[in-house]
């Protein structure tokens, strides 16, 4: 469950909580909606805790030690090339 579906349930259980006035026989909406409020706080706090170990927006540094003190070069990371071909017939310039 990801943060917006947190913030949506909370939304949802909020309105069924306090917005809607309707009974349904069998059914108490506004338990549903304590409990939807319930479980979209527990999704939005899990989201975030588990935010940095899903990668997030920042990138992984990782380093690894060796036994005579210094510190090991991280693995290369993979580089994209790009080959421009000119086979293609040159269009009108730019404005």
């Amino acid at each position: 469950m990801g943060v917006a579906v947190s913030i949506l349930l909370i939304a949802i259980g909020a309105i069924l909580t306090w917005g809607v006035t309707t009974e349904a026989e069998g059914l108490n909406i506004g338990a549903i909606g304590v409990i939807l409020m319930i479980v979209g706080l527990l999704g939005l706090v899990l989201s975030m805790l588990f935010w940095s170990s899903w990668g997030g927006f920042r990138g992984r540094r990782s380093a690894t030690y060796v036994d005579h003190g210094g510190v090991a070069p991280a693995a290369p990371r993979r580089r994209a090339t790009v080959v421009e071909e000119d086979d293609v017939a040159p269009g009108p310039p730019p404005p």
